[in-house]
């Protein structure tokens, strides 16, 4: 059998679940660019956000915050 490759983004529903906030707060930080990672637009409205960059906020490392923040 063939283990299907983790993905290298996460949906903002995923984001929110990983850390503990709500979808709403989430979707609403991502909108104003002030998640603590950066967010990737794809289109004009799907927003996800870089698993690595996830797990590094995660685990306490550095990372590059939102361009909003800055």
């Amino acid at each position: 059998m063939v283990s299907k490759p983790t993905r290298l983004t996460m949906t903002i529903p995923e984001f929110a679940e990983a850390t503990g906030c709500s979808r709403n707060l989430a979707f609403r930080l991502a909108r104003l660019n002030k998640l603590p990672v950066p967010v990737i637009y794809i289109g004009e409205k799907r927003m996800c956000v870089s698993r690595q960059a996830v797990e590094a906020l995660l685990s306490g490392e550095d990372t590059q915050k939102g361009t909003g923040n800055g």
